[in-house]
């Protein structure tokens, strides 16, 4: 499916499960920690400066944020992990996520992303973990690429999959500085939602 990604806006955002939006389209949804680059690839990916709010602060993202674009429903959910926040405000966001993901819903595909600078993290490994478990079909966007040479990020790309236990093939290598990978997600998500 070719996708017009120039059509792309939001759509809403929503605090808790109850509200969410019946699934009436294909959705792609976006998981990953707080800090990982999550607003920045989404901005790049729908061809827009702030779509979705970056911010200098990790945890920004505290609900569920839906945009749409070309009759695909892409849903930003809250970052995990880092973000300085009460234990309660981090309770609601993993209520969310897990949430989410306990409804019928068109999970297309999942984009996970990963910091490739950084070895396989134990919070990570427990979402890949579940989306396999679950059977979602899931890609894993290695962000920030363009702080590593090209030969460094071959090699932590491989060790990152060896550490995940999952193929090679599953992860696409990216930064939202650069485009890289870029074009190959989007192909990605187009036949995931054919």
């Amino acid at each position: 499916m070719s996708i017009n990604y120039n059509t792309a806006c939001f759509e809403a955002s929503f605090g808790t499960i109850e509200s969410l939006p019946d699934p009436t389209t294909p959705e792609v949804s976006f998981v990953g920690r707080s800090n990982v680059g999550k607003s920045s690839l989404l901005n790049r990916l729908l061809n827009r400066k702030s779509l979705a709010k970056v911010s200098s602060t990790p945890g920004k993202t505290a609900n569920i944020n839906f945009f749409s674009c070309d009759g695909i429903r892409f849903v930003d959910l809250p970052g995990y992990g880092y973000a300085k926040v009460s234990a309660s405000e981090k309770q609601r966001w993993a209520d969310l996520i897990s949430g989410y993901f306990s409804q019928e819903r068109s999970f297309n595909l999942v984009v996970a992303l990963v910091d490739i600078r950084h070895d396989a993290q134990a919070l990570d490994v427990r979402m890949l973990s579940f989306l396999a478990e679950e059977g979602l079909p899931f890609v894993v966007a290695l962000t920030k690429a363009d702080k590593l040479s090209r030969g460094k990020q071959e090699q932590q790309a491989s060790s990152l999959a060896r550490q995940f236990g999952i193929d090679r093939a599953q992860m696409i290598v990216t930064s939202s500085e650069t485009n890289l990978g870029i074009d190959e997600l989007r192909k990605r998500i187009g036949e995931s939602c054919d």
